[in-house]
Parts: C-alpha cells; structure tokens; sequence
C-alpha cells in the first residue's frame, strides 16, 4: 500500500509540472476594442482601449485589469464626454501614465481634419486607475497641425532622467513635444522647438517607445487601420529624439489567425525577460473595419538586441502572475 501511495504521489507531481499554464486567449475579451495600451500598476495588469464602434457612437473607453493576463475585469466607461465636454465623438487611442499618485489618461477627440476644427489631444485625471477620470484641462492640450501630424494617437513617455515626452501623429506624421511637471502643456525641447517632427520611413500613426539595455526602441503603425495590410515596424535609437531609422515590420496579418495587427503597445514585466505586445486585429472574414479585438502574444528578442517577428496566435499567452 505504502509503495502505491509513493508512486501516485510521484505520478500526480510528475502530471502537475508538465501541464502548461492557462493561456489566456485572443481575443484576450470579449467586444470590440482597439488600440490598446497595456500597463502595471501595482501588481495589477491593465489595458486601456477605444471602445471600436462609429466615431459618433465612440464617445466612451472601458478598461480591463488582471492579476495573471488570463483573467480580466472589466472597468466600464472609466471616461466619457459627459466628463470630456469638448470632445463630441471620435473618443479614442489612450495612453495612461501614473505620477505623483494620480494617474493621468491621454486620449484624442473628435478627430480634426483642420485647425479649423475643434478638438484634438486631451487628458485626463483620476486618483485611480479605474478612474473615473475627469478632463484635466476643460479643452484639448494639442488642437492644432504642426508639421502635418494630424493631433492624434499620443504615448507618453518617461525617459530615464525623469522627463515626460509625448510621441503623436496620424496622417504619416510623427512629432515628439516634452510635457511639464503637472501636465498642462509644453516645455522647449533642446533644439528650442515645441514639436519636433521625427517620423520615421513607413510611418502611419499609433507610436510607441520603451527602454531596453539603454536603448530606445519606437515602433508605430504602418497601412490602412482598417485594412488587411495594417502592420507595426520598429526602429533602435541613442536618443529620445532619433533619428529613428527603420529596422524591419514585427507585427503583421497571419492569413490563418487574423488580419491588419497594427496599433500596439508593449509591457515589461519587471526584473524578467518577459516582454508582451498587446495589439488589435481584424476577425478572419469580417469586412467591418470597427470590428478589432485587443490580443496579447510574447514578444522576443535575438542576441543583438534586435525584435524577432512577432508571431500572433489565438492561444494567446500563458498565466503570468506579478505577485
């Protein structure tokens, strides 16, 4: 009896390490969500998305948190332009950073296509992440065109001395501006401009930048948002400020999985390898350009440093808990 007990001991430890973990999925939830940005706040996963619907019916976002990347909850309407006053459709492309114990939501409104429109870049504050937030400045923080950036699809960015950078553009235009401490506008940047132009060749919309062992990576988005061919490239810099030299595209269609993986954003986990490309796609055979689903897949790197082609899955990625 004894040695039978010993060996289904030793059978169920043996069954129990070479199970894989949960893997979360893709669509990670349900619904239809675009560009999302992934994030760590406390332990917490969280991922922030335009709500994809018609720009009129775009008036809302909702955000997810997980302990593990496999289970979510879902924040509903963490803003809406009942708090956003200025901003009367077209609510979309968060990017949300932490700082001083608020957490400050950037967002673009109304989609402008002249300065004679109104709307353009806007923020948010809350004293959660969960919101809700509430417009931090009663208007857009960037309302106009410089260097023909359409005003939309901001990433904020903190450098490594401490200063906020924001990368931002549609229309194949990339500008990088630097924020003030309390994030009401603009500060010179070392050329003396407020907005620099630093689009890199194939560039489209939907910036992204992150530190690796000193380096500065920038990725956007390449094609049509609502079309097959809709990618993500990447570049390798020295500076915050470029140049941004084009490498390779990482992030593309996969004829079996899905069509036009583009607008993404990536997390680190902290003191590991472990680096996740959170990005939206089009279902296989769905010709609605508003029907995107947010997915999560590993991203890896070879021994130079440089990002491997991204393959995207419907498994998804295995539970990773940061406790």
């Amino acid at each position: 009896m004894k040695h039978i007990l010993s060996f289904l001991l030793l059978a169920a430890t043996f069954f129990a390490c070479t199970q894989e973990k949960p893997m979360a999925g893709n669509p990670v939830f349900p619904g239809w969500y675009a560009d999302p940005e992934g994030i760590i706040f406390d332990n917490q996963y969280w991922i922030y998305a335009t709500y994809s619907a018609p720009y009129e019916q775009q008036v809302f976002m909702d955000a997810f948190s997980s302990s593990d990347l496999v289970n979510w909850t879902k924040h509903e309407r963490i803003i809406d332009t009942t708090s956003v006053t200025w901003v009367k459709r077209a609510l979309w492309a968060p990017a949300i950073i932490q700082k001083g114990g608020l957490y400050y939501l950037f967002f673009g409104g109304n989609d402008i296509q002249s300065d004679d429109e109104y709307g353009g870049i806007g923020v948010a504050v809350a004293d959660k992440p969960q919101g809700p937030f509430k417009d931090h400045l009663g208007k857009p923080l960037i309302d106009k065109f410089y260097h023909g950036a359409q005003p939309i699809d901001q990433f904020v960015f903190q450098d490594k001395n401490g200063s906020y950078y924001m990368y931002y553009g549609g229309w194949g235009h990339c500008n990088v501006a630097k924020l003030n401490q309390d994030f009401t506008g603009f500060e010179p940047l070392p050329n003396g401009e407020m907005f620099m132009e630093v689009t890199p060749e194939g560039y489209t919309e939907g910036p992204f930048m992150f530190i690796r062992d000193g380096k500065y990576y920038f990725m956007w988005s390449e094609g049509a948002w609502t079309g097959p061919d809709y990618c993500a490239s990447y570049a390798i810099a020295d500076s915050p400020f470029g140049p941004f030299n084009r490498i390779e595209k990482i992030l593309q269609s996969d004829p079996a999985i899905g069509t036009g993986a583009g607008h993404h954003s990536v997390i680190h986990v902290p003191e590991t390898g472990k680096y996740y490309i959170v990005y939206h796609r089009h279902p296989l055979n769905d010709p609605d350009g508003n029907h995107r689903v947010t997915c999560i897949d590993e991203m890896h790197f070879d021994e130079n440093g440089f990002i491997k082609p991204v393959i995207i899955t419907n498994e998804g990625v295995q539970a990773h808990s940061l406790k």
